[in-house]
């Protein structure tokens, strides 16, 4: 199902050579596009230059011939028409500062990150619009939605949306990315886009716990749910759309992250569930599982903004306060009862 070709090819740079940026940088390079992908370890850049696959991170799939390879940010985004930041939201302003004297100013710059920086409780496309000058930020969108790494490496059909506040700006990224499997949306929620990628994390970690408590579909429902509620209300607050939440963003990426056996966030609270400690968990993992430090910054959120978060506010408690997984579950189900609403 691979596009050999593409009319209009361009100048792409992709930063961040975890799953997801290895698997998008090889989409964007089979569709055509010109395509350099930056890592920040220079061992595992050497070894997709020579193999043709990150076996760290997205092992048995062979990369496009098209694809190549460089540690060296500024080559990376220097003279490029769309550079794609894919780096753990944690180190994304850093990333981006280094990067920014090399970016031209009429690149379109997107960003596949999904988290929330904890230090300053921003979401990514906020530290884009600090970082960036005005005139750059206009060509910026968002690209998110339900979609493991490697399904869509494999050319699995997959949906996501891209957002942007120019309409033009999600277009252009539309047609840029979608191939015969990978269809994108356009969306003017970027707010609202962003949260849904983000905060699903901390979700899809109760759901795990729930899972690994050896509770059963009844469980990871409610969850799932009642996640969807506090995700919008947060939203809400933060003058996200509402209906984005009901869209491949928002319930399309918290069923797919809940669920399928592919989510880092949900084998961690698995683990969770069954006794292990949280530094247990990390020390065994080489991917980012974003949904720990977001849980933190969707914690600090709800609590900025008057939000009620209960399933968030629990995850919480497990995490950093140690609370048992069993007591946490009794907690929630004994809450003051309410109205199902928002």
């Amino acid at each position: 199902m691979s596009d050999s070709s593409v009319k209009n090819a361009q100048s792409i740079g992709v930063i961040g050579a975890g799953s997801w940026g290895t698997t998008l940088a090889d989409l964007l390079a089979k569709k055509g596009h010109d395509v350099v992908l930056w890592g920040y370890e220079k061992e595992l850049v050497e070894e997709m230059q020579s193999r043709r696959e990150n076996s760290v991170y997205l092992q048995g799939i062979t990369l496009s011939p098209r694809l190549s390879f460089t540690n060296d940010l500024a080559e990376a985004v220097a003279e490029k028409q769309l550079v794609l930041f894919v780096p753990p939201s944690q180190v994304a302003r850093g990333v981006l500062k280094t990067a920014l004297p090399s970016l031209g100013k009429d690149t379109l710059i997107v960003s596949a990150s999904k988290g929330v920086e904890l230090e300053t409780l921003c979401m990514v496309s906020q530290v884009f619009e600090q970082v960036l000058p005005p005139e750059m930020y206009r060509n910026f969108a968002v690209l998110s939605g339900p979609s493991f790494a490697r399904e869509v490496a494999q050319e699995m059909p997959t949906a996501v949306a891209a957002a942007a506040d120019d309409e033009s700006v999600a277009k252009a990224v539309q047609k840029i990315f979608t191939t015969s499997y990978f269809r994108v949306y356009t969306n003017n929620d970027m707010v609202g886009v962003e949260l849904g990628g983000a905060i699903k994390n901390v979700i899809a970690i109760a759901a795990g716990i729930s899972d690994g408590l050896g509770f059963g579909y009844n469980t990871r429902a409610a969850l799932i749910t009642r996640g969807l509620a506090e995700i919008t209300r947060l939203g809400r607050a933060m003058g996200a759309q509402q209906s984005t939440f009901s869209g491949l963003a928002g319930m399309g990426d918290l069923v797919l992250t809940c669920t399928g056996d592919l989510s880092r966030n949900r084998t961690v609270g698995i683990k969770l569930g069954q006794g292990q400690s949280l530094e247990h968990i990390l020390g065994e993992m080489r991917m980012v599982a974003e949904g720990v430090k977001t849980t933190e910054s969707a914690f600090g959120l709800a609590k900025r903004l008057g939000v009620d978060m209960p399933i968030t506010e629990k995850v919480y408690q497990i995490l950093y306060a140690g609370k048992s997984a069993r007591e946490a579950v009794i907690e929630l189900m004994t809450r003051d009862l309410k109205a199902e609403g928002l």
